[in-house]
């Protein structure tokens, strides 16, 4: 079994009836970059964190994030220690693999830019020493779209080192049941512990390189550019997808194509992740979200540009 799968029904033991969002979670931690989770309480969010360290050999840390947080809080700091006479490096939470960084928007914004350089450069900074994380490093950060009392919204800045913006949302019916029926007992925590790791750090840096060899074919490039540039030239968007994105659109459909079991990138792959992928970049009329319409634009955008046929692409 494909090692990004074997991980997904891994985590399927805990997460009931999720499976894309969590496919597109392991998709983008595979192609290196981090997770933005927006959804109410209650929806499995932190269980999806602790079910993805739990399936992987990797180290995982957990940051509240609260309005008196500090940078220090989470890159760590350095203490003077009198016995040795000199000062001591003591790491904060960000030196592991998988970070679960809590209703992220609850710090200033002074703490949340503490995570930038850390999620971009995989490094910390500290008094003029530099100090590199261990790969891979993977952020999941969640927060609460509804409740804005002692919030403070992610920066631009920030929105953008997320590679992927997802929602777990409401089960279905049967999927509540089979939720009711799985954890009846009250032993979620012991079904969580009962999780094995399924794939090593190592085997995730492998998939990273298998991953990126994944082909692209000129045209769904052309394709992944035209819908950037679409996104740069409608009246209703004030500052449309960087580069950044573009990459990141690029390197999660290579991920998704070797997720699914192929050597090749389809025009599907793109249009599955368009929307996680880019609409938190978008600068709307009025800031970040206005009105809440960036899912729709990126959805018009996708109906609009011409997609790559089979006629047109001979791989």
């Amino acid at each position: 079994m494909n090692k990004i799968k074997e991980v997904c029904s891994n985590i399927s033991k805990i997460i009931v009836g999720k499976d894309e969002t969590v496919l597109l979670t392991i998709c983008a931690m595979v192609a290196g970059g981090h997770v933005l989770l927006e959804d109410v309480p209650g929806t499995g969010k932190t269980m999806l964190a602790k079910a993805l360290s739990k399936s992987t050999t990797g180290t995982y840390n957990r940051i509240q994030f609260t309005p008196d947080l500090l940078p220090s809080d989470i890159t760590g700091l350095n203490v003077y220690q009198a016995g040795k006479g000199e000062f001591v490096f003591n790491p904060g939470p960000v030196f592991c693999n998988i970070l679960l960084a809590d209703e992220i928007n609850r710090a200033t914004p002074r703490t949340q830019a503490g995570l930038l350089e850390c999620m971009e450069e995989r490094q910390v900074t500290i008094d003029g020493v530099t100090r590199k994380l261990e790969e891979p490093f993977f952020v999941i950060a969640t927060q609460n779209p509804i409740e804005t009392s002692g919030t403070f919204p992610l920066p631009e800045a920030q929105l953008d080192r997320f590679v992927m913006k997802l929602s777990m949302g409401f089960p279905g019916k049967e999927q509540e049941l089979e939720i009711l029926k799985r954890f009846q007992e009250g032993n979620k925590s012991e079904k969580l512990d009962e999780l094995g790791a399924v794939v090593t750090t190592e085997d995730i840096a492998v998939m990273r390189k298998k991953a990126m060899k994944v082909e692209v074919h000129p045209d769904l490039m052309a394709y992944i550019t035209d819908i950037i540039d679409a996104t740069r030239n409608r009246t209703d968007v004030n500052s449309g997808v960087s580069p950044r994105g573009s990459l990141a659109l690029l390197y999660c459909a290579k991920v998704l194509a070797y997720a699914n079991d192929r050597d090749y990138v389809t025009p599907e792959d793109i249009k599955t992740l368009a929307v996680p992928v880019l609409a938190h970049r978008l600068i709307l009329n009025g800031g970040y979200g206005a009105s809440g319409n960036a899912k729709s634009i990126i959805e018009e955008i996708l109906a609009e540009v011409p997609v790559p046929t089979e006629s047109t692409i001979s791989r």
